[in-house]
């Protein structure tokens, strides 16, 4: 017998929705069985310019630590963030 799933409500608002998935499975309203892997070759990332004050010896390493890996320190910088959140 096949499962039945439940029907995805309306939802009047973005931040509705987020709460409502926040709070209920997807394995109750989709076959995941099924789900396939979406791909987006247009979406453009947003980012955000920030100030960010450095001493200059940290900021001396850490453009060395990007002279080696031939890459923009600021890329560089961005890589080390980003790994560090996702390890949290």
């Amino acid at each position: 017998m096949s499962k039945k799933y439940r029907t995805v409500p309306k939802f009047r608002s973005e931040a509705e929705e987020r709460q409502f998935w926040e709070a209920h499975d997807t394995a109750d309203y989709f076959d995941l069985s099924k789900a396939q892997r979406a791909t987006f070759p247009n979406l453009k990332l947003s980012t955000t310019a920030i100030s960010l004050r450095l001493p200059q010896g940290l900021l001396d390493s850490i453009k060395v630590a990007a002279n080696k890996r031939d890459v923009p320190y600021q890329s560089l910088i961005k890589v080390w963030l980003a790994e560090k959140v996702a390890a949290e």
